[in-house]
């Protein structure tokens, strides 16, 4: 008898196919408390989950007490409670390698439109207000040869680097958990301390994932060593970031620019100022939103799935120490 999988999260044909041919599936929209009392039996029975969005924490796995492996469509795991899934045995899958090339050229788009006021001005053109040869209140600043920050030398942070001292002569700054070797050799990059990093950098790129640790990192004391001329860019995890500190800096105008793809709030609501400041770039999560790469993840998610609950699992899982 096939393995019971609740499937929350819609799938291209061929994969839901793939997913079919190895388990007995019930498909819903969505991890809500409706869906979760409608489906009671589904996710009683159920050993596997796969989808994204909705919380997966204690009160969750007791409605889930059969269930072995989740696989989240996504890197980041911040929606599960990673220390109940340790207490009750159940791998939790992810997608950290699919993503990596497509985000890392969303945070240089970020980089380049903040810097460049791109959002800004062609709005602007659009609105019938370049009438004569621009003067400086249409310019914006130069990215080549800055000095570029990256906070979270992981996959993405490596990427971003290559794209930035390679192609645009940046001097690469990082700080991370530990020295990362292949940045430093291949790109020159700098390890240094969280004030350094700060104090030194043109752009300072937010590549981190949302961990207690993590939570609120960047708040008013650390935005108040940037240079005011200096630009941040946020595609790791909104609440990294303190929104409320960062849009003071920004209307203040002790930060020069920011360029964001994540929000401590999402979707982002309508009364924030950060919609309504001429400094910022404001994208709706869109780091890994292409065809190509969306439909890698939710292929490496049926893929770990299926490797979760058929024993043979070799990477992409969050807590391995499970499988000794």
């Amino acid at each position: 008898m096939k393995p019971s999988v609740v499937l929350y999260k819609s799938l291209p044909d061929d994969l839901r196919k793939r997913l079919d041919e190895h388990f007995t599936v019930t498909e819903i929209d969505g991890l809500t408390p409706e869906n979760m009392a409608k489906y009671a039996d589904a996710f009683n029975s159920a050993e596997g989950l796969l989808g994204s969005g909705g919380k997966v924490d204690g009160e969750f796995l007791a409605k889930t007490p059969r269930l072995k492996a989740a696989s989240t469509v996504s890197v980041g795991y911040d929606n599960f409670d990673v220390d109940a899934l340790n207490q009750r045995g159940v791998l939790l899958m992810h997608t950290p390698t699919v993503l990596t090339e497509t985000v890392a050229d969303t945070m240089m788009a970020l980089v380049l439109a903040s810097a460049r006021r791109v959002v800004e001005v062609a709005e602007r053109v659009k609105a019938g207000e370049w009438t004569e040869s621009i003067g400086p209140a249409w310019f914006g600043i130069d990215v080549h040869h800055k000095k570029l920050g990256i906070l979270g030398m992981g996959r993405i942070g490596l990427a971003l680097a290559q794209r930035a001292h390679l192609g645009f002569g940046m001097p690469i700054l990082y700080n991370a958990r530990k020295h990362h070797e292949e940045a430093e050799s291949r790109f020159d990059a700098r390890y240094c301390d969280l004030d350094t990093l700060l104090k030194e950098s043109d752009f300072l790129c937010i590549s981190l994932p949302l961990t207690r640790e993590t939570h609120h990192l960047i708040g008013a004391e650390q935005l108040a060593k940037m240079k005011p001329s200096a630009v941040l860019v946020n595609a790791g995890r909104g609440a990294v970031i303190d929104e409320q500190a960062l849009i003071a800096a920004l209307q203040k105008g002790t930060l020069h620019a920011a360029g964001l793809d994540v929000f401590e709030t999402e979707p982002l609501p309508a009364d924030s100022p950060l919609l309504t400041l001429p400094n910022v770039v404001a994208l709706p999560h869109i780091g890994s939103a292409t065809h190509e790469t969306r439909y890698g993840m939710a292929r490496d998610a049926v893929d770990n799935l299926i490797a979760a609950l058929n024993g043979n699992v070799e990477k992409n899982c969050v807590n391995p120490q499970l499988l000794k």
